[in-house]
């Protein structure tokens, strides 16, 4: 058995419908256990994410999968609030070795979304993390899958919270590629 955690934060609910997507696509292996974390603003106190509970569960999976709308050529205020309370997850190394992977969203066809990923790849990797990229290529997957070409995770593209719908197959594809990791990193700790 493999636990995988999605931990996302969504505004317009475009990055909510990718991280079900991402959720179905785990799920779809009987041996997988799927935690969603959608982070929201009462979690947040003083502009300081504050909710311990949710940091220590992430200490008890075997991956996480990290989602955010791209603002600005980054994640969102509210993820990066997330990210910032995990300091004492880092200085303990409670999620090295952890199976990790991203996806964002953005309005604009390139709007930096590439910046998001590359900033969750590198939470990821201070975390002691192992990330897991999109291993499909851009514009040369029979399914159509990873349309805008991004190999280091899944980049989403809405200007109306209406979601492609090759954008949620491809997420379902990233749900299921890690939660496949996952249960191979959980059998080789057995």
């Amino acid at each position: 058995m493999a636990r995988v955690a999605i931990v996302f934060h969504s505004a317009s609910g475009s990055t909510k419908r990718l991280a079900q997507a991402v959720a179905n696509g785990a799920r779809s292996l009987p041996e997988v256990d799927v935690l969603e974390i959608e982070l929201t603003g009462s979690d947040i106190k003083e502009g300081r994410y504050k909710n311990q509970s949710v940091l220590d569960r992430l200490d008890d999976v075997d991956a996480v999968i990290f989602g955010s709308p791209t603002y600005m050529g980054s994640v969102s205020a509210q993820f990066k609030a997330f990210a910032d309370a995990t300091g004492d997850k880092w200085s303990e190394k409670r999620w090295a070795d952890k199976i990790a992977g991203g996806f964002t969203i953005g309005s604009n066809v390139s709007g930096d979304q590439l910046m998001t990923i590359q900033y969750l790849q590198i939470f990821a990797s201070q975390h002691g993390m192992i990330w897991a990229s999109l291993d499909i290529p851009g514009g040369g997957d029979p399914e159509g899958r990873n349309r805008l070409g991004a190999q280091s995770g899944l980049i989403a593209h809405s200007t109306d919270s209406n979601l492609h719908e090759t954008d949620l197959v491809t997420a379902e594809y990233l749900g299921l590629r890690i939660a496949k990791l996952a249960l191979r990193n959980s059998k080789s700790d057995a």
